[in-house]
Order: C-alpha cells, then structure tokens, then sequence
C-alpha cells in the first residue's frame, strides 16, 4: 500500500487513488543491477525477430532483449561513462532509455510495484519517490515535478544487431535471478484490445495494442502509428506551427524523430497507442 511508503502528507501531482497495485511488491519484480553482458555469437537464446532496446554512448554499443525486460522492467547501467536507466513496462510496451542523474545525485531505480494508467511507476533509491516511465516525471514524493533527461536508444530486432551492430553487447540471462527467459509471461496480451487494469481514457482511432511512435512539443503530444511509419518512410509534418521530419529505416527498423527548424533530435515514447492516450489524452494522431 502507498501508506506503507510515505507517513502523513506527500507531495504528489498525481491523483493518489489512481495508483494502483500491480500484484508484486516493492522489488517483488527485480532490477537488474549488475548486468552482464555475451558477444552476439554468444546470444544463442535470442531469436532473429527477437524485439529489445539499441543502446550507444560514445564506443559502447548494447541490446537489451525485451524477453529477459519482461521479467525486471528495469536494468541499471553505465554505458560508455554514463549512468542510465534502461526501462520497460510489458503491459504498455513502452520502452525508453533515461540518464540516472537526478538533483539528489545518481540514482538506482526500482520496480515499486505501483502503476498509474496501467503504467509502470519506477522509484529512486535515493528519496524513493515515485517516477512515471511513460513521462520521465516524478508524481510522488520529495522529488515530485522532476523530469529525467531521456538518452537515445531504439527498438530493433535482434537480426539487426547481428547485422549492422557485431561488436555490440548483448544483455545475458545470468542476472542472478531464476526466471525462465523462454517463456514471455504476457503471450497473447498485444493482440488483445483489454488491458489488465483501468486507464482514465480509451481512443478507439487505433487498435488499443497499435504500436506508436509519441512525441511532446511545446506542451503538445502527437502519435505516429509504427505502420504508418513504415509505409511512409519520410514524414514531414508540423506540430503546433514546429515543423517535425520523421524517418523510418526499413533495413535498422530505426526510427528519428528531427525538429526541423532547429536541427535537434526529439526522442520519442515507443510503446502501445492505449498507453499513450492514457498519458497524453488530447493527443494528435498521425493518420495520412
């Protein structure tokens, strides 16, 4: 229970009865803390069409397969000198990379068992407040109202690290828990339009479990459906008057979000349309 966490009044900028427990504890589903690491030869337990996260700072290059971030949803990391959060909630497939340095220092996160909007809500070790992984913000506790800095990563297919990444590090199954990593805990959930537990709004111009592309700007939230992505290729668009280029790469499956006007990356929120309608509720939809 959230009473368990904080005694008396707690900062929050989150409605504290729409937190809900996910079933596990606090750390009932286990960070990852010291990964280790195979060479791509040796990842003999990952299927070509396997699915997971493309990380690189400077020189270092790492995957971490979603089959092995379904079971922990978080690995904390250093990757070519900095500290990152790698993060994955399996019930929004969302997916994204964020720098561990907050105002307190670096952190480690952890999986609170606690979610909003059927979200993952991580919390720091260091003040234990509450982090939303769709939003990068604090929503409850001491650190409320702080954003983490997101660091570039994609979602690729394991063949496209064979191919274009050989060198890469691939994240091992000895994390130091038993898990059977063949297994995926949620088969047959994306094909689903349910979800396991309420959000506040449901959008029926996509299929619930539609994999997008979400990016903010300027306070405006706006999806780009993955299929639409790769029929297109190129996408030039506008978002609130900024003028947006996306690129899909049909061979890396990579996927760059530019504003065009000041030459500066955006990184995106991949993960299923529900969850991005359930943060964002007065999204835009890409449709052309």
């Amino acid at each position: 229970m959230l009473s368990d966490w904080y005694q008396g009044q707690v900062k929050h900028l989150i409605p504290l009865t729409d937190i809900l427990s996910g079933g596990p504890s606090k750390d009932g589903i286990p960070s990852i803390d010291a990964p280790k690491f195979v060479s791509v030869s040796d990842a003999t337990f990952l299927a070509d069409d396997d699915l997971g996260l493309l990380l690189t700072v400077g020189s270092d290059t790492r995957f971490y397969p979603f089959r092995i971030l379904n079971w922990h949803e978080i690995v904390n990391d250093t990757v070519g000198g900095k500290a990152v959060t790698v993060t994955y909630c399996p019930l929004c497939a969302t997916a994204i990379v964020y720098d561990r340095t907050i105002s307190k220092g670096i952190a480690e996160f952890g999986v609170s068992g606690f979610l909003y909007q059927s979200n993952l809500l991580m919390y720091d070790r260091l003040t234990d407040s509450l982090w939303s992984q769709a939003t990068a913000q604090a929503v409850v506790g001491p650190l409320t109202g702080e954003k983490l800095k997101a660091v570039r990563s994609d979602v690729v297919r394991f063949s496209t690290v064979q191919e274009q990444y050989p060198t890469a590090r691939i994240l091992s199954t000895d994390t130091g828990h038993r898990r059977d990593y063949g297994r995926d805990p949620y088969e047959g959930y994306e094909r689903d339009s349910g979800t396991y537990f309420p959000v506040r709004k449901t959008d029926t111009r996509l299929h619930a479990k539609a994999l997008v592309y979400g990016i903010v700007v300027d306070g405006k939230a706006k999806a780009y459906p993955l299929t639409t992505l790769q029929k297109n290729g190129t996408i030039n668009d506008d978002i609130g008057g900024v003028e947006i280029e996306v690129a899909y790469d049909a061979e890396t499956q990579v996927v760059t979000f530019q504003n065009s006007e000041k030459g500066e990356e955006i990184i995106p929120l991949y993960g299923f349309w529900f969850s991005w309608v359930a943060q964002y509720p007065e999204t835009e939809l890409y449709s052309r």
